[in-house]
């Protein structure tokens, strides 16, 4: 059985990998999300342990790719962060299970064992907030019948606010959600590309779901405005 282990913390994740390799997994090992992501598509496993919090992409960013791309190998997500949002994040992005660090190792390799047991079934979760709708293995977004075209950064931001539908989310919450967890430029960027997604998802259609919580950031209504 072969496992990809994406994981920065790298003497956490030598040891995971020598504990895989005595019970029978040959494991590569990823020290980024964007070296994770390569091969994750460009090698054939049976399961991918993908920690969330990563350098060059997140994990959650790397999931999404995979399963925009079609690939469909299980992915077991591995974290430091705990909570029910950052576990239903895991799992509308596409992963199969969650494992919140410190963790039993006796556990991971179950779940693991578990996962590949299970295959890998085409299964895109399409996101739906009202008539709003937005397909990750697709890449397409719609109100109703009537198609969207988005840029990436656009239906990556919309992607987000989706996830966190009937929530505030901060500006810093979206640019680390969105652009990078190291991103230090002008946090108005996200202002402007609200700005671009209102004139798309909202002012054709007569609508206000994303609206302006001053002083806080931006919700996108759970019922699609």
């Amino acid at each position: 059985m072969r496992v990809l282990l994406v994981e920065d913390e790298e003497g956490l994740a030598k040891t995971i990998r020598q504990g895989l390799n005595v019970d029978g997994f040959a494991v590569d090992l990823a020290l980024s999300g964007t070296d994770g992501l390569w091969a994750a598509k460009g090698t054939v496993y049976d399961a991918v342990v993908l920690d969330i919090m990563l350098p060059g992409l997140s994990g959650y960013e790397v999931c999404r790719q995979l399963r925009a791309a079609g690939v469909w190998t299980p992915v077991l997500m591995l974290t430091a962060k705990d909570g029910e949002f950052d576990e239903a994040d895991a799992f509308d992005l596409g992963a199969d299970d969650y494992l919140t660090k410190p963790f039993s190792f006796v556990v991971l390799e179950a779940r693991l064992r578990a996962l590949i047991r299970r295959g890998a079934p085409e299964r895109p979760a399409v996101l739906t907030v009202g008539d709003l709708s937005l397909d990750p293995a697709r890449l397409t977004v719609a109100r109703g019948d009537e198609p969207i075209a988005l840029t990436p950064r656009e239906f990556n931001l919309l992607h987000f606010l989706m996830r966190h539908r009937g929530e505030v989310v901060s500006r810093t919450q979206i640019l680390e959600g969105v652009w990078d967890t190291y991103y230090d430029g002008d946090s108005n960027v996200v202002d402007v590309y609200i700005g671009y997604l209102r004139r798309k998802i909202d002012q054709p259609f007569g609508r206000t779901a994303i609206t302006t919580v001053r002083g806080a950031g931006y919700r996108l209504a759970a019922d699609g405005g």
